[in-house]
């Protein structure tokens, strides 16, 4: 494995301070594994690049299997005929659906760890890489957890005195100040669109009826408000440094309480439980709370248990008023197809459904599975969020923002992938086909835009499209064949586009 650096610098000392274009690719075999960034150079679009192209054509951006990332180029609107086929996709921009709420990732312990261990001109590229609306994937949402997760190097909660139900030992950890609160108003500093949510992974062990930070334990009646002001002091110690929260989860995961012999950090809700809480201590008290218009998202966990999870939250005036819509993680989608948001949606239309955490297990850089599984993981990101989009989903939301070569730190050992690595040794981090199968989205689809219609033949060719704000239309294709498509795409405003999809590629057109 390796890279020239000869290159880069050459690259970044012709363009100046700042983004220049070409990925400077981290190569295995000569097969292209992610794009590699430093502290003077990452890849990203020129600064005189157009918003939009002229009229008749349509930029097309193509990241593939075989090496390219964001490759730029122009196809024009004209007649198909006698062009081959193999999927024809129709759009209609006159037929909207959800509007998207956003894209991000998690400001976990472990992403500010190992990000604070760049120099602060590399940890500034990678958040830019991120939450940049012109240089980056143009991020909008940040999942900052309450307390530890298993991504930080121990556990923690932020007052361990038991029974102190006036919560006068509460305090933030170190953890806050150091590595989530810098780097989560930096993204914000980038991005003033920047929306934060939280998710606590438990309470205070004594406000559990196990006890424990993990196993089959819920909370004990008698500290539903207690647990509600815990929340809320959280979210005060935040707002003090400049971070406000537009939404917090009833709590990541609470399945995981009724798994057997887990030792992931959990607590327990039933349906009942959770809309009780809701309606009666979390929901009022965030109302006289300075988080007045703070908003909660019900559940935060696997799908597969959709709506019955949340319909007494959702059926109920008392807790739905409270609640902006329903938090799905993807980790069980196999399980759970897609038409169980549909039917999420058409219970409750009123109410968003947002998919808050997604991950990928059994971290591959520097080992020999990289070659062969770093683009699959790429497809499983494009297919994902593809699928949350065309089933009523606002926003898809990656897990670490970013992790080391060996996907940590993590006290629980459950070392993970993520979509940008960090090699702190060098000073570099890695964008892997992960980060480009989130930002050929997220770059093109701002909050606002409304999901259209397309339809046509998705055995091979997976779509989506999106109407911007500003009236661009945003189509994304992912070929999932080992051989080229040749694609029809007829725009009913605007007529057909033929075009010829490479193997295994993601593929955003944008046009007005």
């Amino acid at each position: 494995m390796g890279h020239m650096w000869k290159t880069i610098f050459a690259i970044a000392f012709f363009f100046g301070k700042g983004i220049a274009n070409e990925c400077e690719p981290y190569r295995v075999d000569d097969v292209v594994i992610a794009c590699v960034c430093n502290s003077t150079y990452c890849d990203g679009p020129s600064d005189d690049e157009p918003k939009v192209p002229k009229e008749g054509s349509s930029f097309w951006y193509v990241t593939n299997k075989n090496g390219l990332r964001m490759h730029k180029s122009e196809v024009n609107f004209g007649s198909c005929d006698g062009s081959p086929a193999d999927a024809t996709i129709t759009v209609d921009s006159s037929k909207q659906y959800q509007t998207i709420l956003g894209f991000g990732g998690g400001f976990t312990d472990s992403f500010g760890i190992d990000l604070s261990k760049l120099s602060p001109a590399a940890q500034e590229q990678l958040i830019r890489a991120y939450y940049d609306p012109k240089k980056g994937s143009g991020y909008t949402l940040g999942r900052i957890p309450c307390a530890s997760t298993d991504f930080s190097t121990r556990f923690y909660t932020y007052d361990d005195v038991v029974n102190d139900t006036s919560l006068k030992h509460f305090a933030l950890a170190e953890d806050d100040y150091k590595y989530k609160m810098p780097y989560a108003r930096k993204a914000l500093e980038l991005n003033k669109e920047t929306l934060f949510f939280s998710a606590a992974w438990t309470p205070p062990a004594w406000m559990k009826t196990n006890n424990k930070i993990s196993g089959k334990g819920y909370l004990k009646k008698e500290h539903y408000q207690t647990y509600a002001n815990y929340l809320v002091k959280f979210m005060d110690e935040y707002k003090k440094h400049g971070i406000d929260m537009w939404a917090i989860s009833t709590g990541n995961e609470p399945l995981n309480a009724f798994a057997f012999n887990l030792p992931l950090i959990s607590m327990g809700w039933t349906p009942k439980m959770m809309a009780d809480w809701i309606a009666n201590y979390l929901g009022p008290t965030l109302s006289s709370s300075a988080h007045n218009k703070t908003m909660v998202l019900a559940f935060d966990d696997n799908r597969h248990v959709l709506p019955w999870f949340v319909e007494p939250t959702l059926e109920n005036r008392a807790s739905s008023k409270y609640v902006v819509g329903t938090a799905v993680h993807w980790y069980q989608d196999f399980l759970a197809p897609a038409y169980l948001l549909d039917r999420t949606h058409n219970e409750f239309p009123d109410k968003i459904i947002i998919m808050t955490e997604a991950s990928i297990i059994d971290p591959v850089w520097n080992t020999s599975k990289v070659k062969d599984e770093s683009w699959s993981r790429g497809e499983k990101y494009i297919l994902s969020i593809i699928e949350y989009m065309n089933h009523w989903a606002v926003g898809w939301v990656d897990w670490n923002l970013a992790l080391d070569v060996s996907g940590g730190p993590t006290w629980q050992k459950d070392y993970l992938d993520s979509a940008i690595v960090i090699n702190a040794d060098e000073d570099v981090f890695y964008k892997q086909p992960m980060y480009y199968a989130i930002h050929h989205i997220s770059r093109f689809v701002g909050r606002g835009s409304a999901r259209i219609s397309v339809t046509g033949d998705t055995s091979a060719v997976e779509s989506t499209a999106f109407l911007t704000p500003s009236g661009e239309v945003v189509v994304v294709l992912y070929n999932k064949d080992t051989v080229p498509k040749h694609v029809i795409l007829n725009d009913l405003q605007n007529g057909p586009l033929c075009f010829e999809l490479s193997p295994l590629s993601m593929n955003t057109l944008k046009y007005k």
